[in-house]
């Protein structure tokens, strides 16, 4: 049985384990016609309780990183390739993020962003289908076919990737700056959007 309301999965049961470690389906947050969407892996433990992505360490590294780039967590929309937390914070399996690739599908196309940030390994070589070298591949931008549409898609570390090690912080808070002058969000000294400059 699946159920969904605009972008927002309101019940799922693809996932038998998922289904059962889960507290709650977390859907993606911020504005539906957001410029910039952020996509990471799946729900961890802080993210089931509270249901909304990214609100752990990792997520005061990614509100931080947004802060120091002109923006706001409600500027931007953030969403998971897999909407449900897998047990002990396990990677998805891939017949998981099969079972939610419709969904994160359909999200993309409802938001329809300027720019798609995945944030990881996982988001990254699902969205790009091919493998990625994320920390060689960090603030490069690709162009993909997702639904039907070409999309452009930004290369990120995962936020968790900085606190396990510091030296990654500079390359992850560029990576961001770039997302939000790439999405034409950021401004420079006079208040004009730099969109035109890429």
């Amino acid at each position: 049985m699946v159920e969904t309301d605009g972008p927002d999965v309101t019940a799922c049961e693809r996932c038998p384990a998922l289904v059962e470690s889960r507290s709650r389906i977390v859907n993606g947050v911020g504005p539906d016609d957001a410029a910039l969407l952020f996509v990471g892996e799946a729900p961890g433990a802080n993210e089931d309780a509270e249901g909304e992505p990214f609100v752990g360490r990792s997520g005061t590294v990614l509100d931080d990183a947004l802060r120091d780039a002109g923006l706001a967590r409600a500027d931007v929309r953030i969403t998971n390739c897999v909407r449900c937390r897998p047990p002990e914070n396990r990677d998805p399996h891939v017949e998981e993020l099969d079972n939610c690739a419709g969904f994160l599908d359909g999200e993309i196309e409802f938001v329809d962003p300027d720019l798609i940030v995945t944030l990881g390994k996982v988001p990254g070589e699902r969205l790009l289908d091919r493998s990625v070298a994320v920390t060689k591949e960090a603030g490069s931008v690709v162009d993909a076919r997702l639904g039907g549409a070409s999309r452009r898609v930004l290369v990120c570390l995962h936020p968790a990737a900085t606190l396990y090690d510091r030296s990654q912080r500079a390359a992850f808070d560029a990576a961001i700056a770039t997302a939000a002058d790439l999405a034409g969000v950021s401004t420079d000294g006079d208040g004009q959007s730099r969109l035109g400059d890429y």
